[in-house]
C-alpha cells in the first residue's frame, strides 16, 4: 500500500512524499528510520517522489540471488550483519551501483536500524515486497540465514527458468526471421524482374500470380509505410496492454485458454505463487499476509485479480481454496485447488505448495519440449508454403506461355 506523508526532517526542513508499506505502523517505522517526524500520514498515492522513481530501479533476479546467498553464507558462519555487509562492500567495489547499495544498507544498519528497514528505505534498488517481508519476520524469529539462503535458491531457479525459455525461443525466432527476410527478398527484388515478361505477353494471368504481383507492387511502393505501420501497431498494442486494464485482462484471459501455451502460463504462475507462499510461511509470515504478498507477484492480470479478490477474503478469515472456488472469472487448475484445500485441511500448506511447485516446473519442462518439437516442423512448413506459393505463381504463366507456343 502507498502512504502520503508530510513532516519535518531532523534538519528542520519540510518533507513530503509517498512511501510503500504493508501497514500504517510499518509506514511510521519507515519514516522514523528516514529521520522524518510526520505531521500527517494517510493511505493514498501511487508513486514515490519523482526523484526516487528516477533513481531506483528493480533489482534483477540474478543480483537478488547473489546478494541473498552471499549474505546468508556470512551470517551462517557466525558474522554479524554489519561485518558481513562490510566484507561484501569490499568485494564488490568494482560494481559501482551494487557497491553503493551495500554501502547505504550498511550505514543504516550501523546506525541501529534492522536489515528490513535498511533494505526497504535504501534508494538504489527496488526489491520485491514478499522478499522484504520475509526478511522482516525472519529477523524477529532468528532464521535470517536460512531464509536468505532459500530466497537465493528461489531467485536462482527463476533465473534458470527464464534462461531456458529464452534459449528455447532462439531457434524458432531465427527460422521466423529467415522466412520473413526470404519472402521480402523474393517479393521486392525477384518478382518485379519477372513481372515485365508477363506484361509484354499481354496474356491473362492466373489468380495466384496476380495476387503475388499485387503484393510485390504494394511492398515495393509502400515498404516504408508498411514498416512504420507494423511498428505503430506494436507500440499501440504494448501501451494498451500496459495502460488499459480491460484490454490487459482480455489478452491475458485469451492466453490462458490457448492449448499448450495456456497450460504453460498457468503452471509457471501457479508454481511461482505456490513457492513464494511456502517460502513466506516457512519464514514465519502470517497466512493472510503471505497470501496477500504472494498474490501481488502474478504477471497474468486475470490470475492476479482472481487471487487479489480471494486474498481479501482470507484476511476476513476464509480459506484460500474456498475463496478461489467461489470467485468469478478464470479458475486455477483443479489439481492446484484440490492440493491447496488438502493442505489447508491438514495444516500443511507450505509442504503441499512446495510439492505443487516442483510438479508444475517438471510439467512445464515436458510441455515446452513438446511445443518446440511441434514448432520446428511447423516453421519449416511455413517457409516451404511461402516460397512454394511464390515459385508456383511465377511458373504457372511461364508454363502457359510454353504450351501456347507449342500449339
Amino acid at each position: 500500500m502507498q502512504y502520503k506523508y508530510k513532516g519535518i526532517t531532523k534538519d528542520g526542513k519540510r518533507a513530503k512524499g509517498v512511501i510503500t508499506a504493508n501497514s500504517l505502523n510499518e509506514a511510521k517505522q519507515i519514516l522514523k528510520a528516514k529521520g522524518v517526524f510526520y505531521q500527517s500520514l494517510e493511505e493514498g498515492g501511487s508513486t514515490t517522489s519523482l526523484f526516487a522513481n528516477l533513481k531506483k530501479r528493480p533489482m534483477s533476479g540474478a543480483l537478488m540471488s547473489a546478494f541473498s546467498k552471499e549474505l546468508a553464507s556470512y551470517i551462517d558462519s557466525g558474522m554479524t550483519i554489519v561485518t558481513a555487509l562490510k566484507l561484501m562492500h569490499n568485494q564488490h567495489k568494482g560494481e559501482k551501483r551494487y557497491a553503493s547499495f551495500i554501502e547505504e544498507v550498511k550505514k543504516m544498519v550501523e546506525e541501529g536500524k534492522n536489515l528490513y528497514v535498511a533494505l526497504n528505505t535504501q534508494t538504489i534498488y527496488e526489491m520485491p515486497d514478499f522478499f522484504l517481508q520475509s526478511i522482516n519476520v525472519s529477523g524477529q524469529s532468528g532464521k535470517m540465514g536460512e531464509v536468505l539462503s532459500t530466497m537465493g535458491e528461489f531467485f536462482s531457479s527463476q533465473g534458470e527458468v527464464k534462461k531456458q525459455a529464452t534459449n528455447a525461443m532462439i531457434y524458432p525466432s531465427f527460422i521466423f526471421l529467415v522466412a520473413i527476410g526470404m519472402t521480402a527478398f523474393l517479393i521486392t527484388f525477384v518478382v518485379p524482374k519477372i513481372t515485365q515478361i508477363f506484361a509484354d505477353t499481354g496474356q491473362k494471368l492466373p489468380t495466384i500470380t496476380e495476387f503475388v504481383l499485387g503484393m510485390s507492387d504494394f511492398f515495393t511502393n509502400y515498404w516504408l509505410h508498411t514498416i512504420l505501420s507494423i511498428i505503430a501497431i506494436v507500440v499501440i498494442f504494448k501501451l494498451s496492454y500496459i495502460k488499459i486494464g480491460s484490454f490487459t485482462r482480455w489478452i491475458d484471459s485469451i492466453l490462458l485458454k490457448l492449448p499448450v501455451i495456456g497450460d504453460i502460463i498457468q503452471n509457471y504462475e501457479l508454481g511461482r505463487f505456490s513457492y513464494i507462499l511456502s517460502l513466506m510461511l516457512d519464514s514465519g509470515v502470517s497466512y493472510a499476509q503471505a497470501v496477500q504478498l504472494a498474490s501481488s507477484t502474478f504477471n497474468n492480470r486475470s490470475l492476479s485479480e482472481l487471487f487479489d479478490r480471494a486474498a481479501s477474503k482470507v484476511v476476513e478469515g476464509n480459506k484460500l481454496s474456498v475463496a478461489l472456488y467461489r470467485s468469478k472469472g478464470v479458475k486455477p487448475k483443479k489439481n492446484f485447488m484440490q492440493s491447496l484445500a488438502l493442505g489447508e485441511e491438514s495444516s500443511s500448506v507450505s509442504s503441499v505448495l512446495k510439492s505443487i511447485s516442483k510438479l508444475y516446473n517438471e510439467e512445464n519442462k515436458d510441455k515446452i519440449k513438446v511445443l518446440l518439437s511441434l514448432m520446428e516442423p511447423f516453421m519449416m512448413l511455413f517457409i516451404g508454403a511461402i516460397v512454394g506459393t511464390i515459385v508456383l505463381a511465377m511458373l504457372l504463366p511461364i508454363f502457359s506461355m510454353s504450351l501456347g507456343g507449342q500449339k
